[in-house]
């Protein structure tokens, strides 16, 4: 099983990348757009990115809305893992 983060990793993780916030203990951001296709065409960007890692953030579409959540469930919280792959989409998506 992985190491999950301690409060004090999570918080510098947070103050490294801008817009990621905790909440319901999953590193969490949201992303607006102009429509629903553009919305889309995030999503299917962000995809490649999640396969390559081997761990896939859970995706809540809402029209113009999108909101990414980031934990590792096997781990039972938040670990590395998530934390390199929240680095990872701020640095293509920022």
């Amino acid at each position: 099983m992985k190491k999950t983060l301690t409060t004090a990793e999570i918080n510098a993780l947070l103050k490294l990348h801008p817009g990621w916030t905790l909440h319901d203990g999953k590193l969490t951001r949201e992303w607006t757009f102009k429509n629903f296709v553009e919305a889309i065409a995030f999503v299917n960007k962000i995809a490649p990115l999640a396969e390559a890692a081997g761990h896939h953030p859970d995706i809540d579409i809402r029209y113009n809305r999108v909101l990414l959540s980031l934990v590792s469930h096997d781990a039972g919280g938040i670990t590395e893992r998530d934390a390199s792959m929240a680095a990872e989409i701020s640095e293509e998506f920022s």
